[in-house]
């Protein structure tokens, strides 16, 4: 007997199945040359060659004096087919034994795993020997009922509905409580800017008395030291860092754990920074009965969460529509097939519905009108219109005769037509095409990796700044009281020199922390 070898070959520049078509009717001719098969768009030509005769270089180079690009692959377990299934009624150790050595007794079956605690068996095996159904029937024979570990096919990892909902929940909230602190926050400092005015002129008319009264009504104490404004923000802030906040709390926290920084941990190191020194230097001026109101940064936190968590949503949606397209190419995919034996002269002997996953390569597949194809193959019998739009975008019907190739999830329109299997599970066009989206989606644009990498340091270093200008502020102003003097505007003169430092110190610190957040979005 002929020893047949089976080597892979990465063909670039084909671009139809004419294209296809080529390259097996010219291989074929050729010596020693056992059988070819050519994916489209997996690149990818499957050649089973005679090794006396011919090379894989030889082969390779064949193809590209057709006139297209082609090299030898040098992994060949590309090709070999993966099974998942469900083992029920394994009991012990020796169940798993038999299942395991009956199977690597079985020709085609290239390596095999059971487990007992999970049920599973893990199986690869080479698709042109043996098939799923063979691996199953090998199961039942030795008395397991044995099922096919079922594939999510409506895609429920695309779906990012969820994500959607809860950044957009997050964002309404902070919005909700931001609008008002906001406004708190302009009214405050037009008013501050009339009062200004008046001073500067020290003749106040009735209106600017009026201004001043009510700005007053904002700084008016409730208690010594809390004046209305700064009540109102604090209860508009505190929804805020809890509802708006709570995403962005969890994901800084599992950074950590993890021993790293990202994005979350600045925002929520920022935010609750802001928000504890406010509270803290609240409950100090209260303590102190302070005639001052404290300036304090309850307005930080929400406009932060607004900003971001719109990024975040905006984020969700964008990828939302991508994987929307996605979903609907999975759900393209039949579900089932019909499998028909034939005897001599294409005689009808038998027919069975079974599972898309469980077609073998070569099993001959019966479509009748108005069905889908389960699987890329080579048409045998019948004549019919094939309607392929979903992957050429032509409208018009395709004629189908014996011997033209059809494409897994094409429609047949009119007539019945008995295919035989070439492409099946992964290796079907529509697969290759679902696998090259999702591949588009999950890998990352060099640029994108570059600035991942770059905000693994971001985080840190603004850290690190934020403490430097902190200590730097307190050394400089027990130095040189005057340079925070003159900065340090609208300070009152009854509170202790130190204080005033350290105040300052904290308003610098915290300004750096807060305005690299949004520059990280910068980086985004």
């Amino acid at each position: 007997t002929k020893t047949i070898s089976k080597c892979y070959v990465q063909v670039t520049g084909m671009t139809c199945a004419s294209c296809v078509a080529n390259i097996e009717r010219n291989l074929r001719r050729e010596d020693g040359i056992h059988s070819i098969l050519v994916a489209l768009m997996a690149g990818k030509a499957e050649v089973r060659y005679n090794p006396a005769v011919i090379h894989p270089s030889a082969i390779a180079e064949l193809i590209r004096e057709l006139g297209f690009g082609a090299t030898v692959m040098e992994n060949c377990g590309e090709g070999d087919g993966i099974l998942e299934l469900v083992v029920r009624g394994m009991t012990c150790a020796s169940c798993i034994h038999k299942i395991e050595s009956t199977l690597m007794k079985t020709n085609g079956v290239l390596y095999c795993s059971v487990a007992l605690a999970t049920n599973k068996a893990h199986i690869k095996y080479d698709p042109e020997i043996v098939g799923p159904r063979d691996v199953i029937q090998v199961i039942k024979d030795l008395g397991f009922t044995t099922s096919l570990v079922k594939k999510d096919r409506s895609a429920s990892h695309l779906d990012h509905k969820q994500e959607i909902r809860q950044w957009k929940r997050s964002f309404v909230v902070s919005l909700v409580f931001c609008i008002p602190v906001m406004g708190l926050m302009i009214y405050m400092m037009v008013m501050d800017s009339q009062l200004s005015d008046a001073h500067a002129h020290h003749n106040m008319s009735s209106e600017e008395m009026e201004a001043r009264h009510s700005s007053m009504v904002l700084e008016y104490q409730l208690l010594p030291g809390l004046s209305v404004m700064n009540f109102l923000s604090f209860l508009l802030c505190v929804p805020v860092q809890m509802f708006g906040g709570w995403y962005f709390y969890i994901q800084a926290y599992k950074a950590l754990k993890h021993k790293t920084a990202n994005m979350d941990v600045l925002i929520v190191l920022a935010t609750s920074i802001a928000f504890v020194y406010s509270f803290v230097i609240l409950l100090v001026a209260m303590a102190e009965k302070a005639k001052v109101n404290p300036v304090t940064f309850f307005d930080t936190p929400p406009m932060l969460f607004v900003f971001i968590s719109l990024g975040r949503w905006l984020e969700h949606v964008a990828k939302g529509k991508t994987s929307e397209a996605l979903a609907r190419l999975i759900s393209l995919q039949a579900t089932e097939a019909t499998i028909v034996t034939l005897g001599p002269d294409n005689v009808l002997l038998s027919e069975e519905q079974v599972d898309v996953e469980l077609v073998q390569r070569g099993d001959i597949v019966r479509v009748i009108p108005g069905g889908k194809f389960p699987v890329d193959g080579r048409v045998i019998e019948g004549h019919s219109m094939v309607d392929e739009s979903l992957i050429t975008g032509e409208a018009m019907p395709v004629t189908k005769k014996p011997g033209n190739t059809v494409i897994a999830g094409s429609i047949n329109q009119n007539g019945a037509l008995l295919i035989s299997a070439t492409h099946v599970g992964a290796d079907t066009t529509l697969s290759q095409i679902v696998k090259l989206v999702e591949e588009a989606q999950t890998s990352k644009a060099p640029i994108q990796q570059f600035a991942d990498k770059l905000s693994g340091y971001f985080v840190p270093s603004i850290v690190a700044v934020s403490v430097v200008t902190l200590f730097a502020w307190i050394i400089i102003g027990f130095v040189d009281f005057e340079i925070v003097e003159k900065y340090f505007l609208g300070y009152n003169k009854s509170i202790s020199a130190a204080e005033v430092i350290i105040r300052f110190a904290f308003q610098a610190s915290i300004t750096v922390l807060c305005i690299a957040c949004p520059c990280s979005l910068g980086l985004a």
